[in-house]
Order: structure tokens, then C-alpha cells, then sequence
């Protein structure tokens, strides 16, 4: 008797400490912006756009000055963030029209479905755009990648972000809503985080706005906040970052009122730079001053504003220097809830933790930062190690090669002065593209990079509707 008594005694021990370690692990928010530019928030220096929520955050935890988005569009960053995978190693390797085929697959370990492994309970409220059979069995939908509840569209909301109508909650059409995007998404959230979580468990919730990507409609309020523009695409944009800013301060309202800030681990980042031109066409974004653009893998597009905040764990207002990059939220995140990561197969992202707490002022990489995007403007491949970054045409025949350090604008390429770094950089990059094609599937070779449908489609005839739906 008394052996079997010690046993049960061991038994309720350890689920005793189980209870006690899955208690202890930190609750997480992922919030992702949409066509956010590096230079688009107050804290990231732009002069006009009224942030206040996240200047906050920034001052409240630390400020990333060099956090980079997995890609310059939407589908393949939003598929780095949830894998810690480069997207054409995931298969996610463009921006997914409605009807493609491709999708993030299952056979993907994403964070959601780790973390509720280890015992969190999930949510994902907002934009999705990571299938193109949205809310069709015939592909993964958010719940076969571990969120227990999910509110979503497959891409953008429409008709726009004002009254949309095409949101989806756990497979159900949700209808006609009443207000704007970003306050509905994070209003869902925190319904979520009030009345339909598990309690008894950690949470993790991804929110992604559609804000401010185009189609945008801002709120009167906002819009009022900017009198002395006179530019009404100006104006509107403007608004709809400052609507993003007010629905993050929602939710931050909300942590606090529930008690749930001082154990809540909160990252906000984008998904890529800013839409347009920034002068003339739709698209008002700011890339602060650095060369190109949304779908350009020079830093404009994919050089983004990032900022994490961890009491108790990250200094307040505080600056990490550190490059970082959209796929290292993965291991990021598993490392704080205490789950190993996978060792089956490449992880591109790395754990970044130390940086962010400010003990560390570089973290070593097995993989180096990597991009590619085959509807890129001119160079389609950009590598960075250390201070300095390659690119490449798709052919990998004409490069160009930057200092960041000293010309973070990449205004003069040093291929031709600096040979012997060139050419071992060329090799490199050379070499990590192609192990990567090796691994991912191969849709992008008989797929038109204009929106993820066969080459010779409809959509492929379709370029102007195709380019104003990334």
C-alpha cells in the first residue's frame, strides 16, 4: 500500500507542477498592421500621423529599428510569422488570389497549433490571406492550424473597411457589420478574451487589421484629426492609421481592465512597406526615406516598424539595433511559452528574445535574412549578413551590393569596389537559393507571380484588378 500511496502522491506532484508551469507561461498577442511603412508611426518618426496607443507601447517596451517583414507582400510575411520559414520554403511564396492554389499548408507546424499543444488557447481575429479557397474544406482554414476560435476574410475587407460584409466566425458568414474594420476586428478579440476563452489556460491571440491597406475608409473622428490637409487620399490614409492606432488602444484597455497586461508578451509589427508611390496614387505610407516600396525587396519594402513589450521582462523605452525579421516571431514565441521548437526540418527565424530584453546586440543566425518575390519591380532576391545585403534579378545574373550601415538608403552599390565581399556574398546567396527551392513546393514555377493562378488564367488577364488586390 505504501508504494502505491507514494504514487499517487508523485502523480498529483506533477500534475500539480504541470498546472503550475502551464499558469506561469506569459499570454501572447501578435499584431500585424497592413501596408504599415517603417516610417508610418509617430514613434518611427513621421511627423503628421497621430499614433498615440503605440507611441505608448514604445515607450512602454522596446522599438525595433531594424525589424523586417518575411516578404513585400502580405501572404508569404503573414506565412513567416506563423512557421519561422522563409515563404518559398513554406510554399507560400506569393500573395494568394481568391481561387489559387496555393495555401499554407498543414503539413506547416505553425505557432497557433504548438502553442496549443503546450496547453494555450488560440484566436486569430482579422485578415487571414494564407488560402485561396477561403472557408472551403478543400484547403486549411484557421482551425486546422491550431486557432480554437477565428474571425476572418480571406484578404482584404470589403466592400472597404467601412461596413464590410465578407468576414467569416468559425465557418460562418457573419453578414453585414456595422462600423470599421479594425474596431470590429479587435472588438472581436476581446469579446474572445472576456467570454469565450478557456480562463484556466494562457492565450494566444493573433490580431491583423486590413488596415490602412487600400481599398481604406476612415472614421469622420480620425479624418477630423487632420484639418490641415488638403489632400483627401492624404487625409484618408492618415486617418486609417491613427483608426488602427485607436482599435490597438482598445485592446490595450481592455488587457489592463481584465489584469492581463503585466502577463501578456505583446508584438506589433507589418506585413510589408507602404502601397503606391506615396505622391500621386492611392497610398500615402511612408517608407522614412528609404529606397522603394511594397513588393520591392529593397528596404522600403520590407524594412517595417516593430515593437514588443514584456513587463518585468523588457526595459521600458528602450532601442534594439538588432536586425530582426518576421520569421523570428516564431521561435521567439515558442521559446517564452517554454515549447521547443521543431528540429525536422529549417527554421530561417531565430530566437530573438535576448535582443529584445537588451542582453544581447546580435544574435547568430544558421540562416541568413532572406527574400525573394518574383512580382519585384527590378531585383526579386535581396540576402543580408551582417551590415551587408545582396540582390539579385531572377536570373541571378546582375546584382548589387550594399554597406547598410553607412547607406541604409542603398544609394551606392558596391559590387564593383568591394570584389572579394561580392563575390563570396554571390556565392552564398547562389547556394541558400537553390537549398531553398529544393525544400519548398514548387507552385511559383507554373504559376503566374500576379496572383497565384495558373499562367494564362483569367486573373493573369486580369492585372490591374490582380495588383490593386495584394
Amino acid at each position: 500500500m505504501i508504494p502505491t500511496m507514494r504514487l499517487i502522491l508523485t502523480l498529483l506532484s506533477s500534475i500539480a507542477l504541470l498546472h503550475s508551469s502551464l499558469s506561469a507561461q506569459p499570454n501572447m498577442i501578435l499584431f500585424l498592421a497592413d501596408d504599415l511603412g517603417y516610417g508610418d508611426l509617430g514613434c518611427f518618426g513621421h511627423p503628421i500621423i497621430k499614433s498615440p496607443n503605440l507611441d505608448t507601447l514604445a515607450k512602454q517596451g522596446v522599438r525595433l529599428t531594424q525589424s523586417y517583414s518575411g516578404s513585400a507582400v502580405c501572404s508569404p510575411s503573414r506565412s513567416a510569422l506563423l512557421t519561422g520559414r522563409t515563404p518559398h520554403r513554406n510554399g507560400v511564396y506569393t500573395w494568394i488570389a481568391e481561387g489559387a492554389e496555393v495555401h499554407l499548408r498543414t503539413s506547416e507546424n505553425t505557432l497557433p497549433e504548438l502553442l496549443k499543444g503546450a496547453g494555450y488557447t488560440t484566436c486569430h481575429s482579422g485578415k487571414w490571406h494564407l488560402n485561396g479557397l477561403f472557408n472551403n474544406p478543400a484547403q486549411p482554414q484557421p482551425n486546422d492550424h491550431g486557432y480554437d476560435w477565428w474571425m476572418a476574410t480571406q484578404n482584404n475587407a470589403g466592400p472597404s473597411h467601412e461596413n464590410p460584409n465578407n468576414f467569416v466566425r468559425n465557418g460562418q458568414p457573419v453578414g453585414q457589420m456595422q462600423g470599421y474594420s479594425a474596431p470590429l476586428v479587435v472588438g472581436e478579440a476581446i469579446t474572445w478574451l472576456k467570454e469565450k476563452r478557456d480562463t484556466s489556460k494562457p492565450f494566444f491571440l493573433a490580431v491583423w487589421t486590413h488596415e490602412p491597406h487600400y481599398p481604406i475608409k476612415s472614421d469622420t473622428k480620425f479624418k477630423a484629426l487632420y484639418p490641415e490637409l488638403t489632400d483627401d487620399i492624404q487625409r484618408e490614409h492618415h486617418a486609417n492609421v491613427t483608426q488602427m492606432d485607436h482599435a490597438f488602444g482598445m485592446l490595450m484597455k481592455s488587457l489592463d481592465e481584465q489584469k492581463l497586461s503585466d502577463s501578456t508578451f505583446i508584438y506589433f509589427t507589418s506585413d510589408n512597406g507602404p502601397e503606391g508611390d506615396g505622391i500621386k496614387s492611392p497610398g500615402r505610407g511612408s517608407s522614412g526615406g528609404l529606397r522603394g516600396r511594397k513588393r520591392d525587396v529593397h528596404e522600403g519594402g520590407i524594412r517595417v516598424p516593430g515593437i514588443a513589450r514584456w513587463p518585468g521582462k523588457i526595459k521600458p523605452g528602450t532601442t534594439c539595433n538588432v536586425p530582426v525579421i518576421g520569421s523570428d516571431v516564431f521561435p521567439t514565441m515558442l521559446s517564452i511559452a517554454g515549447v521547443e521548437a521543431p528540429k525536422d526540418r529549417v527554421l530561417d527565424g531565430v530566437n530573438i528574445l535576448p535582443a529584445l530584453e537588451g542582453s544581447a546586440t546580435k544574435v547568430e543566425r544558421p540562416q541568413p535574412l532572406f527574400w525573394r518575390l518574383h512580382m519585384a519591380p527590378n531585383m526579386k532576391i535581396a540576402m543580408r549578413v551582417d551590415d551587408w545585403k545582396i540582390l539579385a534579378d531572377e536570373t541571378l545574373s546582375e546584382f548589387e551590393l550594399y554597406n547598410l550601415r553607412d547607406d541604409v538608403k542603398e544609394t551606392t552599390d558596391l559590387k564593383n569596389k568591394d570584389v572579394e565581399r561580392f563575390g563570396a556574398l554571390k556565392a552564398q546567396l547562389i547556394k541558400h537559393n537553390a537549398s531553398i527551392d529544393g525544400e519548398g513546393p514548387d507552385w511559383w514555377k507554373r504559376l503566374s507571380p500576379n496572383g497565384g493562378k495558373p499562367k494564362g488564367s483569367d486573373e493573369g488577364k486580369k492585372k490591374k484588378k490582380a495588383k490593386d488586390a495584394e
